[in-house]
C-alpha cells in the first residue's frame, strides 16, 4: 500500500471500547449492554458508511458519540460552532469511553442533525455567510431547501474532512434526495471526505459502494443493500399498494 492509500479516507479507521471508562449505570450502557459490550469495536473500511436499523437500536447513539470524539459539538454543526448553552440531553457517556484510531487525524468536517438543524441554522444564520447558502439565510428557506443549501455550502472537501449525518432526508422529497446523492458522489470523489450517515431513507441506502452496517440493538453486522428490511418493506408496498394496504388495514399483514 503506497504512503498517498494510507491518507485516503477513511481517516477515522477505528473505534475500540475501552472498558474501565464506561460507566455501566449510566446510559447508554444501560439500555444497550450488548450493544457496546466489553469487546466493542468498528473497523471503517470505506470512504462511505451507512447506520441503519429500527428506531431505538443505537445508531443514532454511536454516531453522537463519534462526532463528539471529532471535536463536534453534541447538537451539531462545524468545528467552529460552540452553540451555548450545551444542550444537557444531547452529552454522550461514550465518547469518553471510546478510543479513536485515525490515519490521519482530521478535525474538519460537520456533524447534521436533523433534531437540532433549527438551532445550528439559527446559529449559522446570526455568524455566517448568506451567500454561502444560495444567498438568503437559512430560516428563510424551506426545510428542504435549507438541508440542501447547508449541504453545499458547508460540506467543503478543500481540505481532509469528515462529515456525519443523521438522518440528513427528514426534510427531502425523493427528488431531493437524488440530487444529495449527487452531493454524497462529487465529496466522495473529492478524495478527501470520509462520511458517516444514519438514515432510514432506501434511496439513499442506494449509493453504490458504501458500507452498510445493520444495528438491531444487540449488535451490528455488515449488510447487503437487499438484505435490509427498509429496502424490503419498500419494495413489496410500492409493487402492490392496495393489496398491502388490504392486508395491513385488515390485521392479515401476515397472510
Amino acid at each position: 500500500m503506497s504512503g498517498s492509500e494510507l491518507l485516503s479516507p477513511p481517516f477515522l479507521k477505528r473505534i475500540t471500547l475501552l472498558p474501565d471508562k464506561a460507566d455501566r449505570d449510566t446510559f447508554p450502557f444501560t439500555t444497550f449492554s450488548d450493544l457496546f459490550g466489553q469487546e466493542f469495536s468498528m473497523t471503517f473500511e470505506a470512504s462511505v458508511t451507512f447506520f441503519v436499523g429500527e428506531n431505538g437500536t443505537g445508531k443514532s447513539t454511536l454516531l453522537e458519540a463519534v462526532a463528539e470524539l471529532c471535536g463536534f459539538h453534541a447538537a451539531g454543526g462545524s468545528e467552529y460552532h460552540q452553540l451555548h448553552p450545551s444542550p444537557d440531553d444531547t452529552v454522550s457517556a461514550l465518547a469518553p469511553a471510546l478510543r479513536p484510531s485515525w490515519l490521519p487525524k482530521v478535525s474538519k468536517g460537520f456533524f447534521f442533525r436533523s433534531d437540532t438543524f433549527a438551532d445550528v441554522a439559527r446559529y449559522i444564520d446570526d455568524t455566517g455567510n448568506a451567500a454561502m447558502h444560495g444567498g438568503r439565510q437559512l430560516h428563510h428557506q424551506s426545510h428542504g431547501e435549507s438541508f440542501l443549501n447547508l449541504f453545499k455550502g458547508r460540506f467543503d472537501t478543500g481540505t481532509r474532512s469528515i462529515f456525519l449525518m443523521d438522518e440528513p432526508e427528514n426534510a427531502l422529497s425523493p427528488m431531493r434526495q437524488l440530487s444529495f446523492l449527487r452531493l454524497l458522489h462529487d465529496w466522495e470523489m473529492s478524495g478527501n471526505a470520509q462520511i458517516i450517515i444514519a438514515t432510514h431513507s432506501p434511496i439513499l441506502l442506494s449509493y453504490p459502494g458504501a458500507d452498510i452496517r445493520l444495528f438491531d440493538g444487540n449488535q451490528i453486522s455488515s449488510a447487503a443493500y437487499e438484505e435490509i428490511e427498509h429496502v424490503r418493506v419498500s419494495k413489496a408496498f410500492l409493487s402492490n399498494p392496495k393489496r398491502y394496504l388490504k392486508q395491513l388495514l385488515n390485521g392479515d399483514e401476515g397472510s
